[in-house]
């Protein structure tokens, strides 16, 4: 599958699809249309239908459309994935929340089969469990295109705040995982919407750590996430360099600027690129 640029997912209730090209029209890389905490109890019905008639009249726009279902383990999510699986429309990916082992994300990927191809999975890290298995479960299936940590469950479960230096840990294990896994790997959403410059602060720390980009709340966040993301003139010279050269060597190990260059190197080169070309084309 080709590399998508995922700098900002921008959540969208299910049950509001109107605000869905709203959500697209800010330029996120994605939007994800949320069954899950977005959605009550009494409208999970409603929510489901409408995502239905999403797939199905998308409204044009780059924006990737993921739909995050309720936990797989649970009737809801059930029923969420069955809707999902029956749709004649696929959604672009979906979005396991809750994950606490890999065999979740195995069968899911199993169920989805040859009915939709080419739906990739974006598995949530934000339980405990889930925190000790996000190496396996980054590994658990070809489908996986990214991990997402979601502080909000994982820091309750924890007992921590939310700040930069309480989800440290976590941040760094799914890092870590993600890499493993050569796989991309999304930030906790920041809450304070109002608070834009320390959303640009705790970004910018999220990038030098090694994340690839972050979940978005409110539109007024998605402008700063992907500027931020947004590979600079250096990032994107380097990318090329490593590019052409790995073109020109056919594959195999080799050096660009004296450094030794190999497989992971060279995807992360792609998805600089990658996120190059989508930062170009919105502008």
């Amino acid at each position: 599958m080709p590399i998508r640029p995922r700098r900002s997912i921008l959540f969208v209730p299910a049950n509001r699809p109107e605000r869905y090209p709203k959500a697209v029209a800010t330029g996120a890389d994605s939007v994800c249309v949320d069954l899950e905490d977005a959605v009550g109890p009494d409208q999970k019905e409603e929510a489901r239908q409408a995502v239905v008639e999403l797939l199905a009249e998308r409204p044009a726009g780059a924006a990737e459309l993921i739909v995050r279902i309720n936990s797989p383990r649970t009737e809801l999510g059930l029923r969420d994935l069955l809707v999902v699986l029956e749709a004649p429309d696929a959604p672009d990916a979906i979005m396991l929340p809750k994950l606490a082992e890999p065999a979740e994300v195995a069968w899911i990927a199993e169920l989805l089969g040859s009915r939709h191809p080419t739906i990739e999975i974006l598995a949530m890290i934000e339980t405990a469990r889930g925190l000790q298995a996000a190496a396996e479960i980054a590994t658990a299936s070809p489908r996986i295109a990214a991990l997402v940590l979601g502080g909000v469950d994982l820091s309750a479960e924890l007992g921590s705040t939310r700040d930069w230096a309480a989800m440290l840990y976590a941040r760094s294990r799914v890092v870590h995982a993600a890499a493993l896994a050569q796989v991309g790997v999304i930030d906790l959403p920041y809450l304070d919407v109002n608070d834009l410059a320390g959303l640009e602060r705790e970004t910018k720390l999220a990038k030098s750590l090694g994340l690839t980009g972050r979940t978005a709340i409110h539109p007024t966040q998605v402008e700063p996430i992907q500027r931020i993301f947004a590979p600079t003139e250096e990032e994107i010279d380097r990318a090329r360099r490593i590019i052409d050269a790995y073109d020109q060597n056919q594959g195999g190990v080799l050096l660009v600027d004296g450094k030794l260059i190999e497989r992971p190197v060279v995807l992360a080169a792609q998805r600089t690129l990658a996120a190059t070309a989508a930062n170009e084309g919105a502008s």
